[in-house]
């Protein structure tokens, strides 16, 4: 990548939300694991391993910032989900085997899918909270 891409990529992820950044890590574990699949086709062992290191330093990422303080109960279910990818990613690479990281690609997907709604869902509710706590705000001066 050359620097005006760094640069604005930096400025991406410096400027967005933290809905935001999570979409934003979704869809790049989506396209690495997609690039190593992409590379077992090709026979290329070097991409293979890079693209599966680089999908599973995200999922890894995603179990890290996990809050089992809040909403415990989704926090476990989630670990469990990027504990069992990250087993499928570690047998995907040793085995030179595309089906697991086909089957990361399925939950990734459809995580990704149903975080984007509940973003569009909060996005909404800011916006139709944000009038009412200026009027509220306006009443009480």
């Amino acid at each position: 990548m050359n620097a005006y891409t760094n640069q604005y990529l930096e400025s991406q992820v410096n400027s967005a939300s933290p809905e935001q950044l999570l979409l934003m890590f979704y869809d790049g574990a989506i396209r690495f694991n997609t690039m190593a699949i992409q590379s077992i086709a090709n026979q290329d062992i070097e991409k293979r391993n890079y693209y599966i290191n680089k999908t599973t330093a995200i999922i890894s990422e995603l179990a890290a910032t996990l809050d089992h303080n809040v909403g415990a109960i989704i926090a476990d279910d989630l670990d469990a989900l990027y504990t069992y990818m990250l087993k499928e990613l570690m047998s995907a690479n040793v085995n030179n085997d595309s089906e697991p990281l086909g089957r990361v690609d399925n939950m990734l997907r459809e995580l990704r899918e149903t975080w984007g709604k509940a973003v569009e869902i909060v996005i909404n509710e800011r916006k139709t909270l944000q009038p009412e706590q200026a009027m509220a705000a306006s009443q009480h001066v």
